[in-house]
């Protein structure tokens, strides 16, 4: 609702600016409201779901599940195949091994496409504060402009007053 209500605030502003305000108005108007936003706390309102996801899509993409996924999988072949004759509890085909590999990948994708569709809406929300926060920049730095050529300006017809005051001064 916040977020809403700023963005709503921000088209306004903008709209109006050219209409109604100058730069140094919007730019208080920005500052004030404090329109941009802080990202970090979106940690903190996560459902335990998400977080689970989380973990879960940052573990599954790391070097830590892929060597300890290839040692599950050399212990199991090894031990079927060591043990033949005792009666292996997966024999070769592997017929158990390939349905847990299954069932991992069927729990794995669901998880890691949740984790990156909450990755894709903190994306969206970095942007729109970094779009926000190069607004506000924007609108400093034409500010700071025009600030500058006032006082170039000003400079300027200091000097020729300067100078006229010295051409008066050695006509006397």
């Amino acid at each position: 609702m916040i977020g809403k209500n700023r963005n709503e605030l921000i088209r306004e502003l903008i709209k109006s600016a050219e209409e109604h305000l100058d730069d140094e108005e919007l730019m208080h108007i920005l500052i004030d409201r404090k329109i941009v936003t802080n990202t970090n706390h979106e940690d903190e309102d996560r459902t335990q779901g998400e977080k689970a996801a989380d973990v879960a899509a940052k573990f599954a993409g790391s070097w830590t599940f892929i060597f300890s996924f290839w040692l599950v999988m050399f212990v199991w072949i090894t031990v079927n195949i060591m043990f033949t004759m005792f009666k292996p509890f997966d024999p070769y085909p592997f017929i158990l091994l390939n349905l847990v590999l299954s069932c991992i990948a069927a729990i794995q994708a669901p998880l890691i496409l949740m984790s990156q569709n909450r990755q894709e809406a903190k994306d969206r929300i970095r942007s729109d504060n970094d779009y926000r926060v190069n607004l506000k920049t924007e609108i400093v730095m034409s500010d700071l402009h025009k600030k500058f050529d006032l006082m170039m300006d000003n400079q300027k017809k200091l000097f020729k007053i300067h100078e006229k005051q010295q051409k008066n001064e050695k006509e006397k």
